[in-house]
């Protein structure tokens, strides 16, 4: 008898060990369950390919792509129809409004020669669309060329069924520039 009371002694503190153990990899296993889980609602959320896009998504964002060759041709008449009167430029040297910016686009006081668009994403508001890009901006200003990562901003408004911008907002990143010299 005494013997098996010994017996047991050994192999109770043996299950509780085995017990842990076993709880242990549970939550192991339950915490990256649920950090997988949760990042994957993320990049779902964030990706706009995770659903598909809307007709008026895509025009405001085939609009965007659209303007940047416009502002690097100068075609001011077509930027003059796609801005709307009280649109604002906010650039890194200065905040102005319609006119302004289209003088300096004219003038070639800023020349955007080249957006190369990394990701693009656009989020509806009713008759409002909120347009972010990822770029790198090539342009020719005060003479000099230079290369700038921004994150652009684009306000669209949607009026008698055409899209317009209603403001554009330069911010630059903290990125390295991803741009080589032969995409220039």
């Amino acid at each position: 008898m005494q013997n098996t009371k010994m017996e047991n002694r050994k192999t109770f503190p043996s299950f509780f060990k085995q017990l842990k153990e076993l709880i242990m990899k549970l939550l192991l296993n339950f915490a990256a369950l649920f950090f997988l889980t949760v990042q994957m609602s993320f990049a779902q959320e964030n990706n706009p390919s995770a659903r598909p896009t809307t007709k008026d998504e895509q025009e405001v964002l085939d609009l965007s792509k659209q303007k940047w060759e416009w502002m690097a041709d100068k075609k001011i008449d077509t930027l003059n129809g796609l801005f709307v009167d009280k649109c604002v430029f906010v650039h890194m040297g200065g905040t102005w409004g319609k006119a302004r910016e289209l003088e300096v686009i004219k003038s070639g006081n800023i020349w955007y020669k080249k957006a190369a668009i990394y990701s693009a994403s656009v989020n509806l508001f009713g008759n409002t669309a909120i347009l972010l890009n990822d770029i790198d901006l090539v342009a020719v200003v005060g003479g000099n060329e230079v290369t700038n990562p921004f994150m652009v901003t684009e306000v669209y408004l949607k009026e008698n069924g055409k899209w317009r911008m209603g403001s554009l907002t330069f911010s630059h990143l903290m990125r390295p520039v991803k741009m080589t010299s032969n995409n220039k």
